[in-house]
């Protein structure tokens, strides 16, 4: 049987989980609700299968409603998790937990005191390529890890793709690229190296005093091996990243989220994870690790724990709050 998804949010994010999900024997969307007015007639325009709940606390409350997906702004999604935790339902969460780290650790801990089905979407938790370099490093294939790089690249920021949300990802109270893209890169180096700390950062900011970072370095230590972080707004391309692990026997890279390159004597090649596209493969993982958690079976996805974890380090470089 399907599990049942309500879906809190239908902007960019909302609209790539209601596609997926659609794909996946195991979901089935069967509630939605947007502030938007535009959005719920797009929604019953394009899928009327879906019941259009009438407020974020109707759905939650909703008794078909096995978990909720929340891709609601950040500000929001303290009050929607605590909610759902109060009806007894799972949630699958966008990052952050919370604007302030305060009570992003106060959701962390009532989800792990009480026992809560809840997970933070990290794509790499269950991405083939990070997959592929968890099992490297634990077949000792790269050897002894030497260091980390990542570095992203934007033409702008927001995205253009990101413009409808432009209102929050544009401003340093609870947007920038630093939480919004580098965040999951640091997710990946803390769940494949250890616990994350910062030596050193600098970030640039514009001078009107809200607009979000336009640049940042950071140097810093996952476990005890040095990482080095490089973000910008400048570049040729929409959206550019990178994120190399070097060991004293070869190393890996994940370019533009998705391509594994390997590193020999004809300098870097792609290496192979299977036959089919990338991303589609990448999200039937993610789904079925999501389909796991709601069954209460062992999954890769991210805990909130390790999203506050992720969280702490992101504010502790943008000089908000001390990092953990």
């Amino acid at each position: 049987m399907a599990h049942k998804i309500g879906f809190i949010g239908l902007g960019i994010m909302g609209q790539r989980m209601l596609n997926s999900m659609a794909d996946h024997k195991d979901f089935e969307a069967v509630l939605a609700w947007d502030p938007s007015p535009e959005a719920m007639t797009a929604l019953a325009s394009d899928r009327p299968a879906i019941r259009q709940a009438a407020s974020a606390e109707a759905l939650i409350a909703d008794p078909e409603v096995e978990c909720v997906y929340i891709a609601s702004p950040p500000k929001s999604h303290l009050a929607y998790a605590m909610a759902s935790f109060d009806a007894g339902k799972a949630v699958f969460c966008e990052k952050p937990l919370a604007v302030d780290l305060a009570e992003a650790g106060q959701v962390t801990a009532r989800a792990q005191e009480e026992g809560r089905k809840a997970v933070i979407n990290f794509p790499f938790a269950s991405s083939l390529a990070g997959s592929a370099i968890q099992e490297a490093i634990a077949q000792g294939s790269l050897g002894r890890i030497q260091q980390v790089e990542i570095q992203v690249a934007f033409a702008k920021w927001p995205r253009g793709w990101q413009e409808g949300a432009a209102g929050w990802l544009a401003r340093r109270e609870e947007g920038g690229f630093t939480r919004e893209v580098l965040s999951h890169f640091l997710f990946l180096t803390r769940r494949t190296l250890g616990p994350l700390s910062i030596r050193a950062v600098k970030v640039d900011y514009p001078d009107d005093g809200k607009s979000a970072e336009t640049g940042i370095e950071a140097e810093m230590r996952a476990g005890e091996v040095p990482v080095r972080l490089i973000g910008r707004v400048e570049g040729e391309k929409d959206d550019h990243n990178r994120w190399t692990i070097t060991g004293d026997k070869g190393a890996l890279r994940i370019s533009d989220w998705m391509t594994l390159e390997r590193f020999g004597e004809s300098g870097w090649q792609p290496v192979d994870l299977g036959p089919g596209e990338l991303r589609p493969r990448s999200v039937r993982n993610q789904l079925d690790q999501l389909s796991l958690m709601l069954k209460g079976k062992p999954h890769r996805l991210a805990s909130f724990e390790e999203g506050y974890a992720v969280q702490s380090c992101v504010e502790a470089l943008l000089g908000q709050h001390s990092t953990a």
